[in-house]
């Protein structure tokens, strides 16, 4: 596959993924009982499944690998604090304030990997007032 092809593929998925975790925060906050349906708990699996594996076949296709890119490093560590973050928000937190907290630090984390992304600089949107 083509490197803009498999570009394209992890930007949507990006914008899938990113999405259906708001929805699902909305979801989780309103206590919906849609949060609970069989596609609700499957399509996030599909979706991230297809984000990571494009993301590997990036880094692949061109060369640049985590630890030895300060940008992809502080992409993966910040996935790592988006995914604890985002089961606390819809899994693990106590209550629902705590979840709601969890919930909003998550997008922020969503927003400063996209920011990275974008940048290819670790200071993500202070990047931009270099």
């Amino acid at each position: 596959m083509e490197y803009t092809a498999v570009k394209a593929v992890h930007v949507a998925s990006a914008i899938l993924s990113i999405s259906g975790f708001a929805v699902r925060g909305v979801l989780m906050l309103r206590s919906s009982p849609l949060l609970a349906t069989r596609f609700a708990r499957i399509a996030p699996h599909v979706v991230d499944t297809v984000l990571l594996a494009s993301a590997f076949l990036l880094a692949w296709a061109s060369g640049q690998y985590p630890f030895s890119q300060p940008w992809l490093t502080a992409k993966v560590v910040a996935l790592a604090v988006y995914v604890l973050l985002g089961t606390i928000a819809l899994r693990r937190g106590r209550t629902s304030r705590t979840r709601a907290w969890a919930f909003a630090f998550a997008m922020g984390t969503a927003l400063y990997i996209v920011s990275v992304a974008i940048t290819r600089d670790p200071a993500g949107p202070l990047a931009f007032f270099r």
